[in-house]
């Protein structure tokens, strides 16, 4: 058998090496690519070695072309000089998996009350399978990515949320008892520098550890705010499904101070389940993150559109 020259064993085409990447069909296409690429040029010298906080949930996770332009796209942050670190939920996983076991959940104020059968079933569910699926679509995309929890090096440092009714009868205040659903109380950054400077994504699931080493669950959003703010992010980008917010015609909002922010959420016009949202950006900022964005995860490529574009598909928040 006759060995191949050198020019013979390079004649592969780009299309041969990146085979998930659609040929160019002519001049034109290339030629328009190529500019789309030199226009990203200024947006990639803004944010050349910026850490980017994404927190993906959803429907963009579990669409499945979505989730592969995710993967994509957190892969191409990386490999253009960005470190990205991505959080992620996980909630209708959890619910299915709770149905297997015929565990019934309970939601109050939107947050599911969790004991500790059922707070050992989550982490197993967000630490074990969608943990790992996540890093798994930036790792086949090119850039190399770790699942970690927010127990992992005492990431999430976290403590027992409450929550108060009042009594419509004798207008007392009870405290409501979500079993092991925490907030964070303190976030130790140093896992995530060490994966961040070995040229790692760090990819987290919203678990927390309490005082006495007991499991949290976080929400996902509550989560990315606060890693967001003690990593001083460039950005958060928190992907919804929703544009991001809304006035009172329906119109997105493109940017909002953080006065005008809390303005809004006190006189109604925000409202509903966007106001946690909403007020989960405003601590990040506070916190030490530059910005915070609400987008639609929905889109294709949101992510990028948001960075590398003049045309920002979100409701961009700051300080």
């Amino acid at each position: 058998m006759t060995s191949k020259t050198p020019i013979e064993s390079n004649s592969r085409t780009h299309s041969d090496k990146l085979p998930d990447v659609a040929p160019v069909v002519n001049a034109e296409e290339a030629q328009q690519q190529a500019a789309i690429l030199s226009s990203a040029l200024p947006f990639l010298r803004r944010y050349a070695g910026d850490t980017i906080v994404v927190k993906y949930g959803g429907h963009a996770m579990g669409e499945g072309k979505l989730a592969h332009a995710f993967g994509y796209d957190i892969s191409l942050l990386k490999l253009v000089g960005i470190n990205p670190i991505v959080v992620h939920g996980g909630g209708p996983q959890i619910s299915a998996m709770l149905d297997r076991l015929k565990i019934r959940s309970e939601f109050i104020d939107g947050l599911r009350v969790t004991d500790k059968s059922m707070v050992d079933v989550i982490e197993m569910v967000l630490s074990g399978s969608v943990n790992k699926q996540v890093a798994q679509l930036i790792n086949r995309a090119g850039a190399l990515a770790v699942g970690i929890s927010g127990k992992d090096g005492g990431l999430i440092q976290a403590r027992r949320l409450t929550r108060t009714k009042r009594d419509p009868d004798s207008e007392i205040e009870k405290v409501i008892d979500l079993g092991f659903v925490g907030q964070p109380e303190k976030i130790d950054p140093r896992v995530l520098y060490a994966l961040l400077g070995a040229g790692l994504i760090p990819v987290i699931a919203p678990v927390g550890v309490g005082e006495d080493g007991e499991t949290y669950n976080i929400n996902a959003d509550t989560a990315a705010g606060a890693i967001a703010g003690a990593v001083h992010a460039s950005r958060l980008l928190m992907l919804t499904d929703v544009p991001g917010v809304l006035d009172e015609n329906g119109k997105l909002i493109e940017e909002l101070s953080a006065e005008e922010a809390m303005r809004r959420i006190a006189d109604g016009s925000i409202s509903g389940g966007m106001i946690p949202k909403v007020e989960t950006c405003l601590e990040a900022v506070r916190k030490g993150a530059k910005a915070a964005v609400i987008l639609d995860g929905r889109v294709p490529h949101s992510c990028l559109l948001e960075l590398f574009t003049r045309a920002g598909p979100g409701t961009l928040i700051k300080a």
